[in-house]
């Protein structure tokens, strides 16, 4: 054999080596995961993957209903790039409607990105994530004819506000949804709120939940932080609450309650609200203790919570502050409690993606063991991102076992 042809056999059993070291170094990290993860999944007692989901891709979800909120959850969405949108169903309005509505928004400004119509599709690229979204529209009025899973959809938010009993919200699974979250306060669906009780999320039993309201949301965190360190005997809640579509423009009829149908834009309106009593499904040790009301403003977003409570444990407002700022600073609830003790009011909220943003300048106490509390919140950004949060541990969970 010539010395060249004895040089490229030995070159290519150094290659062949080479390869045969690189493929188990490859399979070694792969067991290491899987066995790591094994380890995880075992102590956070994830038993079960719904055979649905492929476990390497992110969350692929649908909209329907392409309001303030379907819109907002769109836009959080794509800005987040944690779950993918791959469908919109709204039948009040076509394609190039919905690029607009989406594209322009006179509270949370133009979207930062590119919005086009592609062969009946919104593709919509923002500059924020850099990411792009291929979006299939559909303008089905029944839940049921709407085809989900020809466009991949697993999960669909179910933002019409109409929908909100899970009778109703499961005609989505019959196009082909796997999981629904419903983006309002819902009678009978499982109620879930990140950061509160959102790890008792049940990936075999729960097909449906809530993602209850706004204000549910801005309430919460608030009180578990405080029930958790000092104890609330009771209290009571007042949200000072910004305009939603549901108001009127000018004073009209309004069925039961006679006060919603005056002029949103020219009063103050007192209002329901079962946000408070809704804490008690969240944090069961509230459950009866906390009750509420609201008052709409003339404002187009953020809204706030006043939360006047009696203590078990004895507290300053300084031990009370310090507390909470502990609390927005600790993984727990990084991004869902926010902090300020700036002089701000309502409009320096806006955008803001916290849950509840508590005000350290705003509350009072009247003695160690009564005190009024105040949290502000983006009753439309801030819950759209908790949606989109929700969606996104609902499919980790979905995917570990």
């Amino acid at each position: 054999m010539c010395p060249d042809h004895v040089h490229i056999e030995l070159i290519n059993h150094d290659i062949h080596r080479l390869i045969c070291m690189i493929n188990n170094f490859i399979l070694l990290c792969l067991f290491i995961v899987i066995r790591s993860a094994r380890t995880v999944f075992s102590r956070l007692n994830i038993t079960h993957m719904p055979s649905f989901i492929d476990a390497t891709e992110t969350a692929k979800i649908g909209i329907n209903g392409f309001g303030r909120i379907g819109r907002l959850v769109c836009r959080a969405a794509v800005e987040k790039n944690t779950v993918s949108v791959v469908a919109v169903n709204d039948p009040f309005l076509d394609l190039k409607y919905m690029a607009y509505l989406f594209k322009y928004d006179s509270t949370h400004g133009r979207f930062k990105g590119d919005v086009k119509l592609l062969d009946g599709k919104l593709e919509i690229h923002s500059a924020v994530s850099n990411a792009t979204h291929t979006i299939q529209v559909f303008t089905e009025m029944k839940p049921e004819a709407i085809k989900w899973g020809s466009a991949g959809a697993d999960y669909v938010v179910e933002s019409t506000g109409v929908f909100t009993k899970m009778e109703k919200a499961k005609a989505h699974l019959a196009g082909g949804a796997k999981k629904v979250v419903i983006s309002a306060p819902s009678e009978d669906a499982p109620m879930l709120v990140m950061g509160v009780n959102h790890t008792t999320y049940d990936p075999k039993n729960y097909t449906i939940v809530s993602n209850a309201s706004c204000t549910t949301n801005g309430l919460a965190p608030l009180a578990k932080v405080i029930h958790d360190n000092f104890g609330i005997i009771e209290g009571l809640m007042t949200t000072v609450h910004a305009t939603t579509a549901t108001q009127k423009t000018v004073d009209g009829p309004s069925g039961k309650h006679w006060r919603d149908g005056r002029g949103a834009q020219q009063n103050i309106i007192p209002a329901s609200t079962g946000a408070a009593k809704a804490v008690g499904k969240v944090i069961p040790a509230l459950n009866g203790k906390l009750t509420g009301m609201a008052f709409r403003v003339p404002t187009p977003d953020v809204s706030v919570v006043d939360l006047t409570c009696r203590l078990e444990k004895p507290a300053t407002y300084d031990q009370i502050k310090e507390t909470l700022k502990k609390a927005s600073q600790s993984p727990e609830w990084r991004g869902i409690i926010g902090y300020t003790d700036e002089e701000v009011v309502s409009t320096d909220f806006i955008g803001d993606s916290h849950s509840s943003i508590f005000d350290a300048n705003a509350g009072i106490s009247l003695n160690p063991n009564f005190v009024k509390l105040v949290s502000w919140y983006d009753n439309e950004y801030g819950y759209s991102h908790r949606v989109v949060d929700l969606i996104t541990y609902m499919h980790q969970r979905d995917t570990s076992a």
